[in-house]
């Protein structure tokens, strides 16, 4: 199973990036998908995860109302859009898979990727 996380940067404050998740080695549409974020000396921490279908979406309430999860099963693919960065959102974000639907720890998801840095400048 490999989850190949993409899409982060340098930007702005106020600025927007979008990640993405590409799947493979695995049934994608049996899974739920989550992104996770760790900024440096502290624990990774849930950010969003969505449904096996993608109707039921759950967040972390620093960023509700700024990203957006989503996936396309015909792709293998998660997103996340992430609106209206703060330097806070700076941290190494992960996309991860379960067979668990909700607000799940980090260690009820049974495979990780390599995580892609985002950085927030002020």
């Amino acid at each position: 199973v490999q989850l190949q996380a993409s899409g982060g940067g340098l930007v702005q404050a106020g600025g927007s990036l979008r990640l993405s998740c590409a799947a493979s080695g695995l049934t994608f549409s049996t899974y739920a998908m989550g992104w996770f974020c760790q900024a440096p000396g502290k624990e990774r921490e849930f950010v969003a995860a969505v449904s096996w279908g993608g109707g039921i979406t759950y967040y972390a309430d620093s960023v509700k109302g700024r990203f957006t999860i989503s996936r396309d099963n015909a792709k293998n693919t998660v997103y996340l859009q992430m609106n209206s960065l703060k330097p806070e959102d700076t941290a190494v974000y992960y996309c991860a898979a379960t067979k668990r639907i909700g607000v799940r720890p980090p260690n009820e998801y049974d495979y990780w990727g390599r995580g892609t840095l985002v950085t927030v400048s002020s």
